[in-house]
């Protein structure tokens, strides 16, 4: 008689069956877990909040100190250790309270681009109880002096360029006391030179007095401490300027416990990837630090919130980019070991299309994620293809929600490449019809994974509101839900599938049409880099679907061939029949997301929307 076949599940060679999504969740979120909840209540509304969350974003930055000697900031050829971070914003922070008179509750600004003084200046302010006003270092003089003034900035870090902007509206900014500089420019021994430091005149005020950096850094002492000062969970701690494209930028508020909870958001996320791990990925080596390309701007939540908390207390390293080039960034992947990297899909789309790809040594990489634009479905397959070790992760969120709501990665990620992901564990969404009037979602509503229409979001994550704007937040929170803008749906798993922005929405003879379906099936056609559908005023249909084609450097195709393939995969209404195509880049904003007003009007002139 025949021996019996070997169980599979009984052999020392058979891998180990991967755990569900809900067992790890239930797991770690059970009583005394790592990532257990509670509710607590959140200015007037309960909110499910992480139990062990930190205290505040000072008692993160007190807790990096541990990571002494490990290089935390690399910029081009310098290099600052997390002992000298600290040290450094000490002595900061100690300048901001005795010298300028800083409080707790005032405001200290940031504008500059990303360079090391950017992270000690934020760190100084936090840890003072100051509130940190990042501002966006692609705005003009006049923006920047909007933003500003609108927070009532007391005191200001800037590099030489943004100082250059801001001295001729001064007389515009009547609460700002102080202004620190520093250079980007290297002497010719290596070194950072150091600014002018003096006066600045203004017309109706005192002087401006202007301070270089390294003046007011000095020589911090090996045993600097951080100024005594009490910060509670729900105090102000951020004011990030949301990147909308019309009307003057609003300032949102995040607090404490904001950005505290996306950083255990992040980490319940990463835990539950680690345990859920199949055998063909890669699991991260035993005492190598994490590296990370920061290829965003840190004035922007997913810099700052994502990635600059986030690797501030786990003790990760950042290597920053004067500007991103995919060149620069395969150079700094294979140079710095580079273990995580991302940014807004058009980045990793660049990196891999770059010419240098083949040439570099991207084995390092362990996890792609991005976030703040559409990504192309097509693009999963493309990074496991190119990183065949490394992790995709597609994220959603906004500055209302101080970085993450939702995640998609790993083998989900794969399964579903057009969806976001589930929320955090402590985050509420709901898909709210668009002429809702309710201060909170419909309850008994029927579960329909197919009903679109407006995502709201609630949770620990979610800012107090926008800054001396009470009819802004009003319209955009009620009872502790944010209306996010964004036309969702909600799959029978629970994973969010963004449909597209509510105004970016095409209505073709009654139809509604998504724009970034659209643009996700035009990205899957080889030929084409890059693209935006916007609509075009019809006297008949209301509007006709238009696409602005970007194509791939040696390639060619017709419109005719880019109408057949959309029609392949929706339905007619969403074939354009208007296309562009264009050499040059997409115009876009700092977060990554493309400005589709000023390409409408680039290629229509002012012809009223419909």
């Amino acid at each position: 008689m025949a021996d019996a076949a070997p169980n599979p599940s009984e052999s020392e060679d058979a891998a180990p069956a991967v755990p569900t999504r809900a067992e790890v969740t239930a797991t770690l979120t059970a009583p005394g877990a790592p990532f257990e909840m509670e509710e607590v209540i959140v200015r007037g509304a309960p909110v499910r909040v992480w139990k062990t969350a930190p205290a505040s974003l000072r008692s993160v930055f007190e807790q990096s100190a541990a990571h002494g000697t490990l290089d935390f900031l690399v910029y081009e050829d310098e290099r600052v250790t997390f002992e000298e971070t600290f040290r450094t914003v000490a002595a900061l922070g100690h300048q901001l309270v005795d010298r300028f008179g800083v409080r707790p509750g005032d405001r200290v600004a940031i504008a500059m681009r990303n360079l090391p003084e950017w992270v000690m200046a934020f760190w100084a302010a936090i840890t003072v109880g100051a509130v940190a006003v990042p501002l966006n270092a692609w705005w003009t003089g006049e923006e920047l002096a909007y933003g500003l003034s609108d927070s009532g900035t007391k005191v200001v870090f800037v590099d030489e360029e943004r100082q250059g902007r801001i001295a001729p509206h001064l007389a515009d900014i009547p609460t700002l006391e102080a202004m620190i500089v520093t250079s980007e420019e290297h002497d010719p021994d290596g070194g950072r030179m150091v600014p002018v430091g003096g006066l600045l005149e203004r017309i109706g005020a005192d002087p401006l007095p202007v301070v270089p950096y390294p003046e007011l850094v000095g020589t911090p002492a090996a045993d600097a401490t951080l100024p005594d000062v009490t910060i509670d969970a729900d105090d102000d701690a951020t004011i990030f300027y949301t990147s909308g494209t019309t009307g003057k930028p609003k300032g949102a508020v995040g607090t404490h416990r904001n950005s505290a909870s996306n950083l255990m958001n992040l980490f319940f996320v990463s835990t539950v990837g680690s345990m859920r791990r199949s055998a063909s990925q890669k699991a991260a080596s035993p005492g190598v630090q994490n590296s990370n390309l920061l290829s965003v701007p840190l004035f922007h939540a997913t810099g700052c919130h994502a990635t600059l908390v986030t690797n501030t207390l786990v003790g990760g390293k950042l290597v920053m980019m004067h500007h991103f080039d995919p060149e620069r960034a395969l150079e700094l992947i294979e140079r710095e070991r580079i273990t995580a990297f991302g940014g807004v899909p058009a980045m990793v789309m660049q990196v891999i299309d770059s010419p240098d790809f083949a040439t570099r040594d991207t084995s390092s990489v362990q996890s792609i994620s991005y976030g703040g634009a559409p990504a192309p479905p097509d693009l999963v397959r493309r990074i496991k293809e190119h990183f065949p070790t490394g992790a995709p992760g597609n994220g959603y969120g906004l500055t209302e929600t101080s970085a993450m709501t939702t995640m998609n990665s790993g083998d989900d990620y794969i399964a579903k490449p057009t969806s976001v992901g589930p929320p955090a564990p402590v985050c509420d969404v709901a898909v709210v019809p668009e002429d809702w009037e309710g201060e909170e979602p419909p309850t008994g509503q029927p579960a329909d994974p197919t009903r679109t229409g407006e995502l709201w979001i609630k949770g620990p994550n979610v800012v107090r509101g926008y800054w001396n704007r009470p009819d802004a937040t009003a319209a955009a929170f009620s009872k502790g839900w944010l209306h996010s803008g964004d036309v969702a749906r909600i799959d029978e798993e629970g994973f969010v599938h963004i449909v597209d922005r509510a105004k970016d929405m095409i209505i073709r003879g009654g139809e509604n049409v998504y724009c970034v379906e659209i643009e996700a099936a035009l990205h899957e056609h080889p030929a084409v880099a890059d693209c935006a559908v916007i609509g075009v005023p019809h006297p008949v249909l209301s509007e006709e679907v238009g696409a602005v084609i970007v194509l791939r450097p040696g390639m060619d195709v017709a419109a005719d061939e880019l109408s057949r393939h959309v029609r392949e995969r929706l339905a007619a209404y969403n074939v354009p029949s208007r296309y562009w195509f264009r050499a040059d880049a997409l115009p876009r904003n700092p977060a990554g997301k493309i400005l589709k007003r000023e390409l409408r009007t680039e290629l229509l002139g002012d012809v009223p929307a419909f």
